[in-house]
């Protein structure tokens, strides 16, 4: 077969506009642990002069897309909101999983969520929270480290062995965590052998005291694992037992035929 012709904008670098580029490595800054930034630590960050960096925000403002706040700092706007909401819902796979995680935690009466990973951390695309979980806010759109959670460990386990060197690093284990939490990659691989082996993870108050989740993985057409999902429940009515024995069964029933919507001949 003769080798296809690239014509995507990637491989065209005469195309590339160095100013907008500049501009959305700005936007890029603002992250959910660093919402808020000021024009001189913009500049800082990315290593652009001060003044370049102000045209760019006073540029970006204009169009909506950040906000300035009364003491001069400036955080996303409306206009970066609307893209997010967009990116998700143009995703095939949240559009098909919703109504079958939505009867999932109609069923359950529990916290379900959709992830995916991203570096070493897992984006939440969707979240169907029980009023009576108590964790931190969490919200479509938020990043755990894939490290502390039942998603992360599971999306983990199915990278080959030199991606998971490059992805988990000393820094992808953070200060904050639960009591049982695995603070290297050494001690977490016996765990991700053992969730390639039985098709599911478990996570045991890693992510934060008093709260347990169990995750199993989709697939698409390929068969290869593109995301995870889980039920969160309250580590005080949910023993681990209980969990694999109750939840897992309409967890994995609902994997199954989410993975066969996307067509995986494993679905």
């Amino acid at each position: 077969m003769p080798a296809r012709r690239t014509t995507e904008p990637s491989a065209r670098p005469e195309y590339r506009v160095e100013a907008l580029a500049k501009g959305l490595r700005l936007l890029a800054l603002f992250t959910e642990q660093r919402p808020v930034w000021r024009v001189s630590d913009m500049a800082a960050a990315t290593g652009t002069p001060l003044p370049t960096v102000y045209r760019m925000v006073m540029t970006l403002a204009a169009e909506g897309y950040l906000d300035q706040l009364p003491t001069g700092d400036y955080r996303p706007g409306v206009r970066v909101l609307t893209l997010g909401t967009a990116a998700l819902r143009g995703l095939g796979l949240v559009e098909i999983a919703a109504p079958r995680l939505r009867a999932l935690a109609e069923a359950t009466g529990e916290t379900v969520n959709l992830c995916v990973l991203t570096g070493d951390r897992v984006l939440y695309l969707i979240r169907l929270r029980n009023s009576d979980l108590v964790t931190a806010n969490i919200q479509v759109g938020s990043t755990l480290p894939a490290v502390y959670t039942s998603i992360g460990k599971l999306l983990l386990a199915h990278l080959d062995e030199a991606e998971l060197n490059t992805r988990v690093t000393a820094d992808s284990f953070g200060p904050a965590h639960g009591p049982n939490a695995k603070l290297s990659l050494d001690e977490l691989r016996s765990e991700l052998a053992g969730i390639r082996r039985d098709g599911w993870a478990m996570q045991d108050e890693e992510l934060a005291f008093g709260l347990r989740s169990i995750a199993v993985p989709l697939r698409d057409a390929s068969g290869r694992v593109v995301a995870g999902v889980n039920v969160a429940v309250q580590a005080r009515d949910w023993p681990a037992q209980r969990i694999t024995g109750e939840l897992g069964p309409q967890i994995e029933r609902c994997a199954r035929e989410i993975s066969a919507l996307l067509g995986s001949p494993a679905g």
